[in-house]
């Protein structure tokens, strides 16, 4: 079987989506393709951001693969809306209250540094994609407004102004639909975006009238050229037509906007994007993360503590089950990244189509060979109890001997990653058990056979004979003796292969290591 029928047959998401792009090409006859990722800059940019960018990534390459025509992704930024609640993890929160419900570019900048708050949210979202390598072009929402790119779309609103309120009205809260428009007037006089009912809609000049809550008089104002935008939903369907969107992922909470917007996106004869629905980031507790809560994890805080290939890669594992993202997953999710690239070099090219590593390095994976695991240095930061990082590299060195120059400055990479995080999370945390009498006997057994074989030892020979110690002890259950390895000497409930940790921490340290935690 060839590479290309492959691709057509493989049961990875993104392929399966690339897909149903390439299905929308054949009906509407369309030459280039546009992704688009939609950022709310009301708050700080958070991971589920940059997890929809990312995931958009991986479908527009798998796209790229399927059929040779132009692609590209949109990211658009809704720096019009009005600024609604000031987020709690942000400096200058009196200011930011008395520009609450002007358009997010004309809020001040709480940090002092750009043009507006959404300049600078933009900003940080953009140098994050940059350093990420992604391939996209930002889009302001402002921008499009003001510079009447959005004017065709929005007369085709207004001419269809009740067709869209029907849509709309029966979806709303009674008490709502009173007030409901899909037009937000631009205030001349305050500046800020106006949530009131329209009295008339005039096609014919382009404009609605409205009564204005600030002079308490019914008002006459262009739709066009950024004197109105549009309701979220209402904007949504018709930006889709606008700017020629083909596809767009959304979180499960935005299933019926989507549908509503789709309906929208018709009447003003555009035809909606494919479509796929992911489930929610949530944070340790469960809960939804949130850019103006700030819960969860950041993309910097990600990035203090691993490299970015890690959090690639969790954000590739099943898009449509929800992620808990919080600190104690990221050495697991490094480890698990290094497993997939081991296992890439081996494997068939349809197994390899399914590995989550191709899609993260666009099929062209690095090969590092054998490395290091995080949670091995994790657990000689912990045995070696210091955070100097050349005591890290001078096991790493030794390890390195037989392993590319790529790998082993892989491994001094994690190496400093593993110090920060062991400071910051398990240096006070991942606290030695005293061993129980049966622990113990164990230990000092695995001490003593230790003791006999020399420095030259495999891994192998060593994980060996940690078995033959655990069968003695630990007859009906060997996991009970490697946890209890774990949780006696390093304060934790799992790890590496003890046998792969004792070669490259060294058996002499080993031996020291277990009579300063049985004494």
């Amino acid at each position: 079987m060839s590479l290309n029928e492959y691709f057509e047959k493989t049961v990875a998401w993104p392929f399966e989506e690339a897909r149903k792009i390439v299905q929308r090409l054949k009906k509407i006859g369309k030459r280039e393709v546009i992704l688009e990722t939609g950022y709310g800059p009301s708050g700080l940019p958070h991971i589920g951001t940059f997890g929809e960018v990312l995931r958009t990534t991986f479908v527009m390459w798998a796209f790229r693969r399927l059929v040779d025509v132009p692609a590209k992704i949109v990211v658009f930024s809704d720096d019009m809306d009005g600024f609604r609640k000031v987020p709690t993890n942000v400096p200058n929160q009196e200011m930011l209250l008395k520009n609450l419900n002007k358009p997010l570019t004309s809020v001040p900048d709480p940090f002092g540094k750009f043009e507006s708050f959404a300049h600078h949210n933009n900003d940080m979202l953009r140098k994050f994609l940059d350093s990420f390598c992604f391939e996209y072009e930002f889009v302001s929402s402002t921008e499009m407004y003001k510079s009447g790119k959005f004017n065709n779309c929005l007369i085709k609103i207004l001419e269809n102004y009740e067709d869209v309120m029907n849509i709309m009205i029966p979806s709303l809260r009674e008490e709502r639909q009173k007030t409901y428009s899909p037009f937000l007037p631009i205030c001349p006089k305050t500046g800020e975006v106006l949530q009131v009912p329209v009295a008339e809609a005039r096609p014919q000049n382009h404009s609605i009238v409205y009564k204005n809550p600030n002079t308490e008089r019914l008002e006459e104002t262009s739709v066009l050229d950024g004197n109105c935008k549009l309701q979220w939903k209402a904007d949504w369907g018709m930006r889709w037509t606008a700017i020629g969107v083909d596809y767009e992922m959304n979180g499960k909470d935005l299933i019926d906007s989507f549908k509503l917007s789709s309906r929208i996106c018709k009447v003003i004869e555009g035809i909606p994007p494919e479509n796929m629905t992911y489930e929610l980031f949530l944070d340790e507790e469960g809960k939804k993360i949130s850019k103006s809560k700030g819960n969860g994890l950041s993309m910097d805080e990600w990035l203090k503590y691993a490299p970015a290939e890690s959090l690639a890669y969790y954000m590739y594992q099943s898009p449509k089950r929800a992620k808990k993202l919080y600190f104690d997953i990221i050495p697991s999710a490094m480890d698990d990244y290094i497993d997939a690239l081991t296992k890439f070099t081996s494997e068939s090219p349809e197994k390899r189509i399914n590995n989550p590593v191709f899609h993260i390095h666009n099929g062209l994976p690095p090969n590092y060979g054998d490395v290091l695991k995080y949670s091995m240095l994790l657990n000689l930061v912990q045995s070696c109890n210091t955070a100097d990082e050349t005591v890290l590299e001078k096991f790493i060195e030794k390890y390195s001997k037989d392993v590319s120059k790529s790998a082993s400055e892989l491994m001094k990479k994690m190496a400093k990653f593993a110090v920060v995080y062991y400071n910051d999370f398990t240096k006070n945390t991942r606290i030695p058990i005293p061993p129980t009498e049966r622990q113990k006997d164990a230990l000092v057994q695995f001490q003593n056979e230790l003791c006999k074989l020399p420095e030259t030892s495999t891994a192998d020979e060593l994980q060996n004979l940690a078995f033959e110690v655990g069968k003695k002890y630990y007859q009906q259950n060997l996991r009970d003796w490697f946890t209890a390895i774990y949780k006696v000497l390093f304060g934790a409930e799992s790890g590496p292969k003890i046998g792969s940790f004792v070669s490259l921490y060294g058996i002499r340290n080993m031996v020291n290591l277990i009579t300063e935690r049985t004494r």
